[in-house]
């Protein structure tokens, strides 16, 4: 009398009979493999609706140029009218699951575009410490009025030059033994340096080295 065969299957030319103890771990790999699969998509889904409520706070000029389709720009302005907290929920579901649809190339603009948005006000803060450290030394030392006209070519230097003889005037011009005055010169300063840095970054190192050399070699 023949002998049944094995209930079973191969793997990689090797024959793996159902119940065995290779079979028990093949299979026990393979919903550990299922059980990852779902963790990273449950992971993705998160991060893509976490995605998609930060396009909620982008600026127009930024938004506007993003091509997510109609749908996807419609859900988020509607998101963007809702008040009730639950139906705000479920409408960021319904964001989350139209962001999944988007190709990487698309995922990657919407990034860019946040990251754009998030570097402005770090970007206006450094030019506004610098315009403030650069009024000061303007104010303060002559040496310093030619490390910046040096590195910052289209300034008006005889306007610069005038309010900074102007806000020395109305510093001394205060009482004594009180803080120095800041007129109307010593705030145009500010404002003429500031304008500049805009324009041409708040990376001033060339300026700051002209200046000391010039008090190296006076």
């Amino acid at each position: 009398m023949s002998r049944k065969p094995k209930k079973g299957y191969f793997v990689r030319g090797q024959f793996v009979a159902e119940g065995s103890e290779l079979d028990l771990e093949l299979k026990r790999e393979l919903k550990g493999t299922d059980a990852a699969s779902k963790t990273d998509l449950k992971r993705e889904s998160a991060e893509l609706q976490a995605l998609g409520e930060a396009l909620l706070t982008l600026r127009a000029g930024l938004f506007d140029k993003l091509d997510l389709g109609d749908k996807l720009k419609d859900a988020i302005e509607e998101a963007k009218r809702i008040t009730n907290f639950e139906g705000k929920r479920r409408q960021m579901q319904f964001i989350g699951k139209l962001m999944r649809g988007l190709d990487a190339a698309t995922l990657d603009t919407v990034r860019s575009a946040l990251d754009e948005q998030n570097r402005g006000p770090a970007q206006e803060t450094a030019v506004l410490h610098d315009a403030e450290r650069w009024r000061d030394r303007l104010i303060a030392d002559d040496d310093a009025l030619g490390g910046w006209i040096e590195t910052h070519p289209g300034t008006d230097a005889q306007q610069l030059r005038a309010l900074i003889r102007q806000a020395r005037k109305d510093i001394k011009a205060g009482p004594p033994g009180e803080a120095p005055r800041q007129g109307k010169a010593y705030r145009e300063v500010f404002q003429l340096v500031r304008a500049q840095l805009s324009v041409h970054g708040t990376d001033d190192h060339a300026a700051e080295a002209a200046a000391q050399s010039r008090e190296e070699d006076a």
